[in-house]
């Protein structure tokens, strides 16, 4: 059985969406969820499916060695960042090679970076009068947003378009493609 690792900062639906994705497949789950916000969301997502859940703090995350502890004695098959927000230690990135992948919500390499995430993201599409949009799914390396493309998706952004109305597009497009290019990547 593959194993999922997937880290969160917010509410989790995307989180949500890959663990029912693989609640009904036989050759791979969700078996820890981890997140740098107390509060988030996510951890009640994931206690509600019955997932192991664990909160950790930046001095916990970039200055000791127990997140990557903690990753090693799993040895999962993937590690899914699913709307994490931290820029991840390249400790944990060495040891563990094409192994850990992140979704943006923009085609990248535009829109991406520090501080790119989110309603961001679809206020500087809509402010600069893109007329698509869309998710890149990469590969994590040591900067924001620049790992090797693994995948896109676009959809078109209309005139009278809203960040909102780009954001509700994009998470569509998120749902749709997140858990089978992680499952293909699981089947390589």
């Amino acid at each position: 059985m593959k194993q999922i690792v997937i880290f969160a900062s917010g509410s989790g639906t995307n989180a949500e969406n890959i663990i029912q994705y693989f609640d009904k497949k036989e050759n791979a789950s969700v078996v820890l969820i981890l997140s740098n916000k107390k509060n988030a969301k996510v951890l009640d997502r994931a206690n509600n499916h019955n997932i192991p859940c664990f909160y950790f703090n930046k001095t916990l995350f970039q200055k000791t060695n127990y997140i990557n502890s903690l990753l090693q004695n799993i040895n999962p098959d993937l590690i899914v960042l699913a709307g994490f927000l931290w820029k991840f230690p390249e400790a944990i990135i060495k040891d563990f090679p094409d192994k850990i992948i992140n979704i943006h919500p923009a085609l990248l390499p535009k829109y991406g970076g520090k501080g790119m995430y989110g309603m961001n993201v679809h206020e500087a599409v809509v402010e600069n009068k893109e007329t698509e949009t869309g998710i890149t799914i990469h590969y994590v390396n040591e900067n924001y947003d620049e790992g090797a493309i693994i995948f896109q998706a676009k959809t078109q952004i209309d005139a009278s378009d809203s960040p909102e109305h780009v954001a509700k597009k994009v998470h569509l497009l998120e749902y749709e493609n997140f858990p089978v290019i992680i499952e293909q990547l699981l089947n390589e």
